[in-house]
């Protein structure tokens, strides 16, 4: 399948299009700000002569400001902004300013340690270098400006001039430089920026590793996915942002080399984490201590660490995925990611962000509104804008059309006459329609059956047909060029009770409650009568749907229990990506299980 750029559809959501404009005014001047207070982009201006000073901050501080300039060139080709292109034209005088002659550009190592640039391969150099490229793919794209894109490119010709085979070897910490340049390189036209990024793969897991991670004992190679080459990879390990990284990495190359073995230790790696290491909510890494993967079903939900990033990694990862095997499981990851693990990662105002996405809290766990390291604002700067890149997908020779995302948009091939225009009220509901106007250049459309739904209604014209999904997961449907069409469907959207795989110890005798592809949770503002280990539900409990005009949201209401005399009011839930964004006090998503003999107690 062929992905379709978010420039191309325009999201027209009642769930998303408000957010959409929200993080449009506040998120993108949020991180600008933070970048200028915290010394980030004065640390440029240090390294380019243009002001003195020393280099403040962390040593990978640059990386986030080209997240953040990625993240405004995608508002820029969505919607002109003739003063945000000026701030960020300036900001790029000021990178450029700071590049070295031979096309080398770390600011730290240009401000504090000259001499010891490419000596710690933990050392982000490459990351920040891959972050600088996709800044600059993105910029070149949206306003045809190449002065960023000359840095980036002149920055990967200093790694082909260091790097690669009969030169030195390097296996970068923190992966990211990797995908970039498959990015560059499609840009560019440049095979050798691709070929590069291979052998950089390729680098791994071969004893090369040198640096603070591998001297570090309960670290070593895994936890930066060095410890087996990456055509052997069977278990996701270390730091998960990382390896989701890595991995997208890896299916991008895949889609132009068809390496078979990179699919097979791909397939191998979503199976272990989807299976064994995932979150209800999509969130991956389990463990503060090393940011990411520990053993099999080791879920713990107050110390759960599944950063942010690692969730939007989750989504680059599956999208590759489902478009190179073109099956809908991993869609659905997208979907579950979407709505619980990334959206709660900012808050209702879009300035407040999470760094960790614990599924349960005391009270004691809030967004900030920046972070020493803040990857995850940052990050979140350029994947929120680009959310129309993971509805749709066509097929190689462009007839067939599929929706793998049920958000309202309107969408036009290039060339042809007619338009794809869905209308959607998920997720609180299930249906959607989608009209495809005459001419509209696809002779079919496929619509992914979501995880959630057991059972599905499909009316074409007014008229029902019968449609079941294939062993790809996708409903199929002939279109008909020289008419109108309007394809209605109801998938079913109810309450549902789940329950965790009987090895994840710390959830047994424990409920959580979705609906559609929405996690809900406790919170202590809703439930003022309980304490936190009072939490529970019993299964089978009837409910209530409130809307909640604070949180914009749609709260379940589950009616009174009780046992022996003692009452309690109804226990209130609230999508949890909603989660303090009001008073603090406690969370929980996995509740209590409460049977016919053990009901609340005071």
């Amino acid at each position: 399948m062929k992905r379709i750029n978010f420039t191309q559809i325009t999201i027209t959501d009642p769930f998303w299009t408000p957010k959409l404009n929200q993080w449009k005014q506040v998120l993108i001047r949020t991180c600008l700000d933070k970048c200028y207070e915290s010394g980030r982009i004065d640390n440029f201006k240090k390294a380019g002569g243009l002001i003195s000073g020393e280099f403040k901050g962390i040593y990978f501080d640059d990386s986030d400001v080209y997240k953040v300039l990625e993240g405004a060139a995608y508002f820029l080709q969505l919607e002109e902004d003739p003063a945000l292109e000026a701030e960020i034209d300036q900001i790029i005088s000021y990178i450029a300013a700071a590049q070295e002659e031979d096309g080398y550009l770390v600011t730290y190592y240009t401000l504090v340690e000259p001499a010891n640039k490419w000596t710690d391969m933990e050392r982000h150099e490459m990351y920040c270098g891959g972050h600088l490229m996709e800044a600059a793919v993105a910029y070149y794209q949206a306003t045809g400006k190449q002065t960023l894109l000359t840095v980036a490119k002149k920055l990967a010709d200093h790694y082909l001039a260091v790097f690669g085979e009969g030169k030195r070897n390097w296996v970068e910490g923190h992966e990211e430089i990797e995908l970039a340049l498959v990015k560059l390189a499609k840009v560019t036209q440049r095979q050798e920026y691709l070929d590069f990024a291979k052998w950089l793969l390729g680098q791994r897991g071969h004893g090369l590793g040198q640096g603070m991670i591998w001297d570090k004992p309960n670290w070593g190679p895994a936890y930066c996915q060095d410890d087996v080459p990456v055509t052997k990879i069977s278990q996701a390990v270390g730091h998960s942002v990382r390896a989701v990284y890595l991995y997208t990495a890896m299916a991008e190359i895949f889609e132009s080399e068809h390496d078979e073995k990179y699919l097979e230790a791909l397939t191998a790696v979503w199976e272990d984490i989807t299976q064994k290491k995932m979150y209800i909510t999509g969130g991956i890494g389990s463990s503060r201590e090393n940011e990411g993967f520990k053993e099999p079903y080791q879920l713990p939900d107050e110390s759960a660490y599944c950063e942010t990033c690692a969730s939007i990694g989750e989504v680059f990862f599956n999208q590759q995925m489902n478009l190179i095997t073109d099956e809908a499981k991993y869609a659905d990851i997208i979907e579950r990611c979407l709505y619980n693990g990334i959206l709660s990662g900012i808050s209702q105002e879009g300035n407040k962000f999470f760094y960790t996405n614990p599924l349960a809290s005391v009270g004691d766990h809030h967004r900030s509104e920046w972070f020493g390291t803040s990857c995850c604002p940052t990050n979140l700067s350029r994947f929120l804008p680009s959310l129309g890149n993971y509805l749709y997908s066509e097929s190689d020779d462009g007839q067939i059309l599929t929706v793998n995302q049920y958000i309202g948009s309107e969408y036009t091939k290039p060339g042809a006459k007619g338009y794809v225009k869905l209308s959607s009220d998920m997720p609180w509901q299930g249906s959607c329609t989608i009209t495809v106007a005459a001419a509209s250049g696809y002779t079919g459309l496929r619509l992914r059956r979501p995880f959630w739904s057991r059972n599905h209604q499909i009316l074409v014209n007014g008229k029902k047909i019968n449609c079941q999904a294939d062993a790809a997961g996708y409903l199929t449907l002939e279109l008909r060029q020289e008419a109108e069409m309007v394809i209605s469907v109801a998938f079913e959207n109810t309450v549902r009770e789940m329950y965790a795989h009987r090895h994840v110890l710390s959830h047994q005798g424990k409920l959580a409650i979705m609906k559609g592809p929405l996690v809900y949770c406790a919170e202590k503002i809703d439930n003022p009568d309980r304490y936190y280990d009072e939490l529970a539900l019993a299964p089978g409990s009837s409910y209530q749907r409130q809307w909640d005009d604070e949180l914009s949201c749609e709260r379940l209401i589950f009616d009174k229990a009780s046992t022996e005399g003692m009452e309690r009011q109804p226990l209130q839930l609230i999508p949890y990506y909603a989660w303090d964004n009001r008073k603090p006090g406690y969370m929980k998503v996995w509740l209590d299980r409460i049977d016919s003999a053990a009901l609340y107690h005071s």
